[in-house]
């Protein structure tokens, strides 16, 4: 199955022309997921040609405007298309009390059952599991409380080589087994190693997102070996002060901790709005993590299956 992000926005604070704030479509396992969700997130869903019904899980990492505003709108907007499927929102607290508020002030009433869970963690925790896949949280380190996201996808059942069912006659539980890793054992006794009928094990992929958040040791055990890395990197090393007064990382930070943690790929995103270009952010991060990339609004990045 697909492992792919859809960069709905990759902006900071304030939005640009090219960059909404900050959200992302996480697909794995057929599931659709939300990362976040800023203004203007409904209506780049739409640009991208992606149904907004089929989201069932939203995740926020914070409650500041351009992780979080977009919500009220988009809940709303699944509402008058005729939703009936419920909604799983994970956000920090006070999440649910701003919703209910702007929903009584509206006289909104979904028709669809809304369930809003407090995070509420110190360590690295699962959350939330859906079809062979686990989504953990993790404290960031912000000038308020925020979270990270890890997906992992459970390890994927092997897939018979082609033939061996009816070579073997193989029965249904036989079968089952033999994805699960088993050998086969025949009516005469006869073992058949499990690698003549599978192919090679995938190995199972994993994707973090964390927005925002200065740089703590802390991040590269929680991170480390992950296959790509979203991180934010809202300012170049001339503005490093102000990166960490207000709690962000500049672009080499990013890609030093991307190093430390061994991640396979980097993506940078939640780019303030003084950059027109991303150059001067990329080439910051190449030059000490040279597998990195600029996450840009309507783009897909995708995980591709790698065997162990």
């Amino acid at each position: 199955m697909d492992f792919n992000i859809l960069v709905l926005g990759s902006g900071a604070a304030v939005p640009t022309f090219s960059r909404s704030c900050s959200a992302q479509l996480v697909t794995l396992n057929g599931v659709r997921m939300l990362v976040d969700c800023g203004e203007s997130t409904q209506n780049k869903l739409r640009q991208s040609h992606q149904k907004m019904q089929a989201i069932r899980t939203i995740f926020i990492s914070h409650l500041h405007g351009d992780h979080f505003f977009g919500l009220p709108g988009l809940l709303s907007t699944m509402h008058l298309c005729g939703r009936t499927e419920p909604v799983t929102v994970y956000a920090p607290k006070g999440a649910r009390e701003s919703i209910e508020l702007l929903f009584a002030v509206s006289g909104t009433t979904l028709r669809y059952e809304l369930n809003i869970v407090d995070i509420d963690v110190s360590k690295p925790t699962v959350i939330h599991t859906d079809r062979r896949l686990s989504v953990k949280a993790f404290p960031l380190y912000h000038s308020i409380e925020t979270y990270g996201f890890l997906f992992e996808e459970e390890t994927p059942l092997l897939n018979l080589r082609p033939s061996v069912r009816s070579q073997y006659g193989m029965t249904n539980d036989q079968c089952v087994a033999v994805k699960n890793g088993a050998d086969l054992t025949l009516d005469d006794g006869t073992v058949v190693p499990n690698n003549l009928l599978t192919y090679p094990r995938r190995r199972p992929r994993r994707y973090a997102y964390c927005c925002d958040t200065a740089p703590n040791d802390e991040l590269v055990s929680v991170l480390q070996g992950v296959d790509l890395l979203c991180i934010e990197s809202t300012f170049d090393d001339a503005f490093t002060d102000m990166a960490q007064e207000r709690c962000h990382c500049t672009a080499s930070q990013a890609a030093t901790l991307a190093a430390r943690a061994g991640v396979r790929q980097l993506m940078l995103t939640h780019f303030s709005a003084r950059y027109h270009e991303m150059e001067p952010l990329l080439a910051e991060a190449t030059a000490i993590f040279p597998n990195t990339v600029c996450a840009a609004d309507g783009e897909t990045y995708s995980i591709p299956y790698q065997t162990l």
